[in-house]
């Protein structure tokens, strides 16, 4: 079975190449010593420090291979000029009306690799930009949320 395409910026390409090359070699030298300095503390079998250099070293290797599939599997978004300024699609930049607080807000339409909704970066495949991707300015959608449906109306993409 294959495997599901990660949606990407092209700075998000960049940003998860560089976290991939800081693993494999800042990281990785890094817990190489912790575990050395473990090692010279003697027995190991009850060596916390021992112990915890291994944790972080089977999660900085975990990390590596994931970052790696991600790579192998990466669809960078293309951002164009003449794409439809009208209509929503991954890396689109959103403007939001809520339908019933009127208030703006603004979302970076991004996959879900790249999501971060503290900033304003969103998922394509999150409730919101599940619903509004395709659409147009004036739209109105409805997401259904935990607290119910809540309307939003395309204002702006960028």
């Amino acid at each position: 079975m294959a495997d599901k395409a990660v949606v990407l910026t092209q700075e998000g390409l960049e940003k998860l190449e560089q976290e991939l090359e800081t693993l494999k070699t800042v990281k990785r030298r890094e817990i190489a010593g912790r575990i050395k300095q473990a090692i010279e503390f003697g027995d190991i079998s009850e060596n916390s420090e021992y112990e915890d250099a291994k944790n972080e070293q089977a999660f900085i290797e975990g990390r590596i291979l994931e970052v790696e599939k991600m790579l192998r599997n990466v669809k960078v978004i293309e951002q164009s000029e003449d794409n439809d300024k009208s209509r929503v699609d991954l890396g689109s930049r959103v403007v939001l009306k809520d339908m019933e607080f009127d208030d703006e807000i603004e979302y970076f339409i991004v996959g879900s690799a790249e999501a971060d909704p503290m900033k304003n970066r969103i998922s394509n495949e999150s409730p919101v930009g599940a619903a509004i991707i395709g659409k147009y300015v004036g739209e109105v959608v409805q997401v259904s949320a935990p607290i119910g449906d809540l309307n939003y109306k395309i204002v702006e993409v960028k």
